[in-house]
């Protein structure tokens, strides 16, 4: 309801302001109703994805700067490509073009404001209905999955939901949404299995043959009897001319302006070459058709010169007898010629010529193209007309213009795709999609009976935008997934985004289904080509994307067959700063600033959660896998910088805690050798490492015996305690216990072999240290 709401809402503002601007409203403006509800659903669902994503123990005002960081960035994408590539339809000659693009244009840019603003503002009380545990529809307080087990189905199913804020971890308040987790657990595994990748590769192939064949076979133009509603009478009378009437379909008017002097033989010789070259072409009929006011009268004079006795050799004789004796009102030549107010020049003069076999719209348009030409070559300044000559216009200019706003807006998606997803990869990604897209739209509505007239070709212009919309999901949660191999990206990618890609879809289609029941050929090609840019544009974000990126893509380097052949590039011998730190992580010394527990451990690029702890949505900021060598190089250089930097300040800060506490008289070097080979070797992380570290611990134990009594000598001992494997998770547990008189912490460190990264597992302080806060 809200949806709709917002949508009308935004329809008639639109309206109500490009009247105040004196824009015209057309009827075929009403698409603009499930345009719109495409666009705005489309969004809808991504920051509802966004939002599903964040952890409930989070705030409201934290969970909507993650939902609207992750999908912010994908919302202005697809609606700043659809609000462009509408405005690009200005361009075109056509008016109707033109105006349905003004108002779609704008139509857009507020669906987007209404989104960033009124939608999440919903969202926002939604999110705090959710913390207090308030039923979506009734607003009542209900009790979690968790405290209800005991109730009936019907309960658990309708009157059950939030968390408990005593035990916000239970897995039965937490569940996993299934479908996201189908994406990533069954769809992402079967896209990177190598037959399924040849599957899709050669579906796409066949995709593309089947575009490239109907492209070929595409008609043009626009049939008369498409204006009228199907269950309307001229829709009969349209067929029964073209059945009857198509050999000699076509009245055509040849108009000459100007004043001239048609007494003189030049002229006379001059409008008679004119029509004889008309006559000679394929589309018009022989001279017996043509009715010509100059030549019927010029023969008339002739013929009965002995009868009449009159002389046309002088303008002024020509024209009294023209009057007097041919043009009565009777004679139906004398509305074919044009006097001055004066009536003693001709300032205008027609003559009519009779098309034959025009069989389609090519005939048509190479008709007028033929006769335009003809006019173009006279010495006389002639035209000539039909009422249907606007269709035919729209014909000859459909092609051309059709072409040139597909291509200037391809190149401006990429423009656009190039600003917020800085990336050259994924822009030729996007780029090519968008051409395949356009492609099998124009190649499939050529094989589903679509002409390309004025009406397909506002669709086509509106596919440009809509094309984008999946594909730069897709690959902009691919290309910013942290992930090292291409499998893993294209889980994290499904997983974010491949549902909201099925729901945008199947929306959509639903959406425009009922255009079928409208009766006109305009919502008939609407929803026809809006299903395939729908259609095509969600297998290609759900299925050939996917495959492409992997094999391709940033990440594809790291596969198990290409992986040895990349560690060739990578030096055996590691640096002094790598050496030092292996591992980005480290732990702080321990001192009696007021921190909390949790940043004990840190790493030096971030957070220390995992990539699967915190889902990487669009709008994540994370490393580019894709960027260039030299870019890498500059990388690594600032990271060992700041590696150097690091270690100075680590090391100084360790002279000025050993100073504290160092005992009068006696010298005390500023960091044990055995709590140095904590931080420095990874080795003692494991279980080989843990005894390792007990013996050298109790080879120095004599070495600090004396200041390990001491009461400020206990500042800086460390010891392993014990290693421990974690059933069910590929994990090993390190617990590292660091001693003063003022603290105790106890870190469990415990390393996943899944995540490939150290996370802090649990960690406890001293009474004392609580005590003096």
């Amino acid at each position: 309801l809200e949806s709709i709401t917002e949508l009308l809402f935004i329809v008639a503002f639109a309206l109500c302001a490009f009247n105040s601007l004196k824009i015209k409203y057309l009827g075929f403006c009403c698409q603009l109703l499930m345009m719109l509800g495409r666009i705005g659903i489309d969004d809808t669902f991504v920051m509802l994805a966004a939002w599903r994503r964040t952890s409930v123990k989070m705030s409201v005002p934290d969970r909507m700067g993650r939902m609207l960081s992750e999908a912010a960035v994908s919302v202005t994408i697809t609606s700043v490509t659809d609000m462009i590539s509408f405005w690009i339809g200005i361009i075109s000659p056509f008016q109707s073009v033109r105006i349905f693009c003004i108002y779609s244009g704008f139509a857009v840019c507020f669906t987007f404001l209404w989104h960033v603003t009124f939608f999440a503002a919903c969202v926002a009380i939604a999110g705090y209905a959710e913390q207090n545990n308030l039923h979506s529809v009734t607003c009542v307080k209900v009790s979690p999955m968790s405290k209800s087990e005991h109730r009936s189905w019907l309960y658990r199913t309708f009157c059950t939901g939030g968390v408990d804020p005593n035990d916000p971890d239970n897995p039965l308040d937490n569940k996993e949404h299934s479908l996201m987790a189908y994406f990533r657990d069954h769809m992402a595994p079967t896209l990177n299995w190598w037959p399924t990748k040849v599957v899709v590769i050669i579906t796409f192939m066949g995709y593309i043959a089947g575009a490239c064949y109907g492209i070929m076979g595409i008609e043009e133009g626009l049939e008369r009897r498409k204006l009228s509603r199907s269950d309307s009478y001229s829709v009969e009378f349209y067929d029964r001319e073209d059945f009857y009437f198509r050999e000699f379909p076509y009245r055509i008017q040849v108009i000459i302006s100007g004043e001239m002097n048609y007494s003189d033989p030049v002229v006379q010789a001059q409008v008679e070459n004119l029509t004889r070259t008309f006559e000679n072409t394929v589309y018009i009929s022989s001279p017996l058709y043509t009715e010509s006011w100059l030549r019927s009268f010029v023969g008339y004079i002739h013929r009965n010169q002995d009868y009449l006795n009159v002389s046309i050799d002088t303008e002024e004789d020509f024209i009294e007898n023209l009057k007097e004796l041919w043009l009565f009102k009777p004679n139906p030549f004398s509305l074919d010629v044009k006097f001055n107010e004066d009536g003693t020049r001709i300032i205008a003069s027609r003559m009519l010529i009779q098309a034959v076999n025009i069989s389609d719209t090519n005939g048509e348009k190479e008709m007028v193209r033929a006769l335009r030409d003809i006019c173009h070559q006279s010495p006389l300044n002639v035209s000539v007309f039909h009422p249907y000559f606007v269709f035919f216009d729209q014909f000859e200019l459909v092609r051309p213009t059709s072409i040139q706003c597909m291509i200037i807006g391809a190149l401006v998606m990429m423009v656009i795709c190039f600003i917020f997803i800085p990336n050259i990869l994924c822009c030729i990604w996007v780029a090519l999609s968008i051409i395949s897209i356009e492609a099998g739209v124009a190649g499939y509505m050529a094989l589903w009976s679509v002409n390309l007239d004025s009406i397909s070709m506002i669709n086509l212009i509106m596919c440009i935008g809509f094309s984008v919309d999946f594909t730069a999901h897709i690959c902009y949660a691919y290309m910013s997934s942290t992930a090292e191999t291409p499998e893993e990206r294209v889980k994290e990618s499904l997983y974010a985004l491949g549902l909201p890609i099925v729901q945008g879809a199947s929306s959509t289609i639903l959406a425009v289904v009922s255009l079928v029941l409208a009766g006109s050929y305009i919502f008939l090609v609407f929803f026809k080509m809006v299903f395939l840019v729908v259609f095509f544009g969600a297998m290609h974000g759900l299925f050939l994307l996917p495959v492409l990126l992997s094999l391709f893509g940033p990440g594809s380097c790291t596969s198990p067959k290409k992986k040895k052949l990349c560690e060739k590039d990578i030096p055996k011998e590691p640096s002094d700063v790598e050496k030092s730190f292996p591992h980005p992580f480290c732990i702080p010394h321990p001192s009696l600033n007021p921190i909390s527990h949790s940043n004990f451990i840190k790493s030096k690029f971030g957070d220390t959660s995992g990539s699967l702890d915190k889902d990487l949505g669009l709008g994540t900021s994370g490393e580019d896998s894709s960027e260039s060598s030299s870019n890498k190089s500059q990388r690594r250089l600032q990271q060992k910088e700041e590696a150097l930097d690091e270690r100075r300040r680590y090391e100084e800060g360790w002279r000025r805690s050993s100073s504290t506490h160092a005992v009068v008289g006696k010298p005390q070097e500023f960091q044990p050798p055995h709590l140095m080979e904590v931080y420095n070797n990874s080795g003692y992380l494991s279980d080989e490492g843990g005894r390792n570290f007990n013996r050298r611990w109790q080879r120095n134990h004599s070495h600090h015996e004396g200041r390990r009594h001491s009461p400020r000598s206990r500042s800086q001992n460390a010891r392993y305690h014990h290693s421990r494997s974690v059933p069910g998770h590929k994990t090993r547990s390190n617990i590292l216990c660091l001693n003063n008189e003022d603290l105790m912490c106890v870190c469990v460190i415990k390393y996943c072999s899944l995540k490939k990264e150290f996370l802090l597992e649990e960690s406890t302080f001293s009474r004392h240290w609580q005590d003096n806060g």
